[in-house]
């Protein structure tokens, strides 16, 4: 009789552990520990662009997806300026990467720590995952914006601003 209760209680185990689904191995970023990442990590969402969030294996990370198809990672240094494009989506600025599409990466620009997220394209749109997730990044301070055609001076408005300058 011991035998078998041990057995039903090991096969209902087995049942409960089958439905378990493993945690998502990412690396942690060198300044993982900054308790601004912290700050980040607590608001990420539980579900982003449609996808469940899952466990992962180190702090300051977080994953979506079964398989994980959005995987972010706080704690990286601070994006230095790039001619790669930057895009701003509910006011956090993002330069991407697609030199390895489909997957994209997005990195925060101009937040410290640095952040970042990879984006399996055809599985869930880029835009969506940044949608989802901006309200946690906007935990980390803004040192700089991206800039745009907007921002930058062309030649005769330089000329312009160099004549008032002498003028005065």
């Amino acid at each position: 009789m011991a035998k078998k209760t041990l057995f039903s209680l090991c096969a209902a185990a087995l049942v409960g552990l089958s439905g378990c689904t493993p945690s998502v191995p990412v690396e942690a970023a060198t300044d993982a520990n900054n308790p601004l990442c912290a700050e980040v990590t607590v608001r990420l969402p539980d579900t982003l662009a449609k996808l469940t969030k899952r466990s992962t294996t180190s702090q300051a990370t977080g994953a979506w997806g079964n398989p994980a198809a959005v995987i972010a990672r706080c704690g990286l240094p601070p994006t230095a300026p790039t001619v790669n494009a930057c895009i701003s989506v509910n006011d956090v600025d993002w330069v991407v990467d697609d030199s390895q599409k489909p997957r994209y990466r997005f990195t925060a620009y101009g937040r410290e720590p640095g952040l970042e997220v990879f984006v399996e394209s055809e599985k869930v749109s880029g835009t969506d995952a940044l949608l989802d997730i901006s309200e946690a990044v906007k935990q980390l301070p803004q040192k700089r914006r991206c800039l745009n055609h907007r921002d930058t001076l062309d030649a005769d408005q330089l000329q312009q601003t160099d004549k008032s300058a002498t003028a005065e």
